[in-house]
């Protein structure tokens, strides 16, 4: 199909070539309560393990609203965060939802994860989530991160991989959704499959030791919390957040789309089944 012009408020331009890719979700308060769901649903699954020794100074790479945030710095109450974003907004939302919190182990920084404001060697962890996905050069912005650990110091990476979804009942248009924003997130220089990527990636980076752990999300009748967390609240409301933008960009007739959606809350209906795998991943710089 072809392209929008490109004045289209909601088209991707065709010259993405920055550091720094459109964030396809949007900043908004719905994409805030979505990313918020899913990190209390999966907080077991992704962080039974995310623990740092006391006293460690963890920079934590585009930390967005926080979700993860205060997930980790509640479970590392020992551990000194430095959260940093891009977004100004984000970083003023995150930094409620701490204080909210009543954490007081974490500070925010607006910054780019290119070019963090700290000095070199000067961290004991790095902890990047969700983040590689929206990036054009992920390898370039890990190698570039690497140099802010201290030798032997170590990096924990969560990223998720739409290309390993599925559910019942089946569903070719829902598929088609799916595959929608993958396009999108394409478009904009991200790559919505990374988690599968992500060994190759840090060891070009400069990591070593790396090991993956696939974080596999299975879900039927008798999980209700993850039917209404991760199927209805977090998968199926990220495809219709972009809903939009897929239609401006003409990368699948509205029809098929809104048939996709409604398909894949079918999926949070009774008899259905959503499945999905996430991605987590460490590595170490190298000692001299």
């Amino acid at each position: 199909m072809s392209r929008p012009p490109q004045n289209d408020p909601n088209s991707i331009p065709s010259d993405v070539s920055s550091k720094k890719s459109l964030y396809v979700h949007g900043y908004t308060a719905g994409e805030n309560d979505r990313l918020n769901d899913q990190a209390s649903t999966l907080s077991e699954l992704f962080h039974h393990d995310t623990r740092f020794p006391e006293g460690s100074r963890v920079l934590e790479a585009g930390c967005g609203v926080g979700a993860q945030t205060v997930l980790l710095a509640e479970a590392n109450p020992g551990t000194q965060f430095f959260s940093i974003d891009l977004s100004a907004e984000s970083v003023e939302e995150a930094r409620q939802r701490v204080d909210s919190a009543g954490l007081t182990n974490v500070t925010f920084q607006q910054a780019d994860i290119f070019a963090p404001p700290f000095e070199k060697n000067s961290f004991d962890h790095l902890f990047v989530c969700f983040v590689l996905e929206h990036l054009p050069q992920p390898v370039e912005a890990l190698a570039s991160l690497i140099g802010f650990l201290k030798p032997g110091g170590s990096i924990t990476m969560i990223e998720g991989d739409h290309g390993s979804t599925f559910f019942h009942p089946e569903s070719e248009a829902a598929h088609q959704a799916i595959s929608s924003l993958v396009e999108l997130q394409a478009l904009s220089g991200g790559d919505a499959n990374i988690g599968r990527k992500l060994y190759p990636i840090l060891t070009q980076a400069g990591f070593e030791s790396v090991s993956v752990s696939p974080r596999f999300v299975y879900v039927d009748d008798s999980r209700p919390n993850l039917v209404d967390g991760f199927t209805r609240k977090t998968f199926a409301a990220m495809i219709e957040g972009v809903r939009e933008k897929v239609l401006q960009n003409r990368l699948l007739e509205a029809e098929i789309f809104d048939q996709g959606v409604a398909d894949l809350y079918r999926a949070a209906e009774g008899g259905g089944v959503f499945c999905y795998t996430f991605f987590k991943a460490w590595g170490f710089k190298p000692t001299p």
